[in-house]
């Protein structure tokens, strides 16, 4: 009879404790998605190096980082619709001609938005990607080269 009522007891203890491990996960859970809705929408590759990527480019805009954009860019880089300018050799002109256009917040808030797939390239915003809506503002381009992720373009699409 001993045996059976020490058998309930612990089987009672196992049980209540599992369910008291449950509510404390599902009570993480919200907690978790919280955190994310306060940030920026989750990127539409859920690759690691991607979100990285992103994330150092996002912080590089925001600092005026030169360097390390510079570091992230392609060597053929296009800020202006149909490419690269030909007069632009060294690759240094694109920060230049961010500056005389006052074109940093812009590109700010260009790569803040969330990156969505297009062709081959991981594009912000969102709405580039829909040709449904004939997107024609400033975007911005990123794609693997050789198996790293390089900031490719940021261009204006409107005919202005």
């Amino acid at each position: 009879m001993r045996w059976i009522a020490s058998f309930l007891l612990l089987l009672a203890l196992f049980t209540t404790g599992c369910g008291s491990s449950r509510k404390k996960r599902e009570k993480e859970k919200p907690a978790a998605q919280t955190k994310q809705e306060k940030g920026k929408p989750p990127e539409e590759s859920s690759d690691q190096d991607f979100a990285a990527f992103v994330g150092r480019l996002r912080k590089a805009v925001q600092a005026r980082d030169m360097k390390t954009l510079a570091e992230m860019m392609t060597t053929d880089f296009a800020y202006e619709m149909g490419g690269t300018p030909e007069t632009d050799k060294k690759g240094d002109g694109v920060f230049a001609y961010w500056d005389e256009h006052g074109l940093w917040p812009e590109l700010q808030g260009i790569v803040d938005e969330k990156f969505v797939k297009k062709d081959d390239y991981m594009v912000a915003p969102p709405q580039f990607a829909n040709a449904a809506l004939e997107y024609e503002g400033y975007r911005a381009g990123v794609r693997r080269v050789n198996g790293s992720w390089k900031f490719t373009y940021f261009v204006n699409g409107s005919t202005q």
